[in-house]
């Protein structure tokens, strides 16, 4: 058979252009104005003269700011409660639905639908089912007033935001845990269960080990996604805005309100940065020591 060759090196790089250019206006570009933004200052009467380089001033100025250290505890708090959520509920249902019990594959089609919404989508149905005056939670609150009310106790808030998040992604999960379950040897599950072993002792001993690799990547991917995702912004932004009090105000609800409300984009620009760094050295961690519990063989 004859060896098709490109004979002209333009051909190639035409096909891959749209792809570099893609890549070059919302990666490379963004990144390095992130960079130039947070070592620099505008003008101080704006307009398009030559910004002013200010070192680690900014850097300096954001962990001065107890609004953002504020912001640094409450995405600590919601990234490590909504991902542990998630991967638990995920895993449970998972395990049931791999049980190939009566009715599986209709809950199977039905688990995976949350995920299709988009965050802010998700955040508006919440924040009116669980309304304090009008959804569901107002048939509690005539019986108990306050018993719930995003609106002033932070803490109320931080569940609402929590909520979301695992409803919309638990179904992402489910769907990676259910094939990693699919894929182990129904004949190591078969003979456990003639020694005698239970679904919750098989599940332990035999099925949670050997989907440890599926198990390590989703926690990476929602830990990471709970920092900086788009739906996590999204849900905070039409659920509670930050709020009450700062209770909800995650770091990257407050990076784009500090940049777009604010107009301060050299200080949100050093958190983005920050942010970065974070996440980095929480997956170094999650990379140096949780990977050493991953069974690949």
């Amino acid at each position: 058979m004859k060896r098709v060759v490109f004979k002209s090196r333009w051909v190639p790089l035409l096909a891959a252009l749209p792809q570099l250019l893609l890549i070059f206006l919302f990666f490379y570009w963004p990144a390095v104005s992130v960079m130039n933004w947070a070592f620099t200052l505008e003008p101080a009467f704006g307009g398009a003269g030559e910004r002013l380089f200010v070192g680690w001033e900014n850097f300096t100025s954001v962990f001065a700011d107890d609004q953002y250290w504020n912001s640094v505890r409450v995405s600590l708090t919601f990234a490590f409660s909504a991902s542990f959520l998630t991967l638990g509920i995920a895993l449970v249902l998972a395990l049931a639905v791999d049980r190939q019990l009566k009715g599986s594959k209709l809950f199977r089609f039905f688990y995976i639908w949350p995920y299709a919404l988009a965050g802010p989508a998700v955040g508006t149905a919440f924040l009116f089912i669980l309304s304090p005056e009008r959804g569901l939670m107002a048939v509690v609150n005539a019986a108990h007033p306050d018993f719930w009310n995003p609106a002033k106790y932070g803490g109320h808030a931080m569940i609402l935001i929590v909520a979301c998040f695992v409803w919309k992604w638990v179904g992402y999960c489910f769907i990676f845990m259910l094939a990693g379950l699919q894929s182990i040897p129904r004949s190591l599950t078969e003979a456990a269960a003639m020694d005698g072993s239970g679904p919750l002792r098989r599940a332990i001993d035999i099925q949670i080990p050997l989907l440890s690799p599926t198990l390590f990547l989703l926690l990476v991917l929602i830990m990471t996604e709970s920092f900086v995702g788009k739906d996590t912004y999204g849900i905070v932004d039409r659920t509670t805005e930050g709020g009450p009090n700062n209770a909800t105000n995650v770091m990257v609800f407050n990076i784009v309100s500090k940049a777009f409300y604010g107009l301060d984009y050299s200080g949100a620009a050093a958190q983005s940065l920050i942010v970065i760094g974070l996440i980095m050295i929480f997956t170094f961690v999650q990379f140096r020591f949780v990977e050493r519990r991953v069974h690949y063989r």
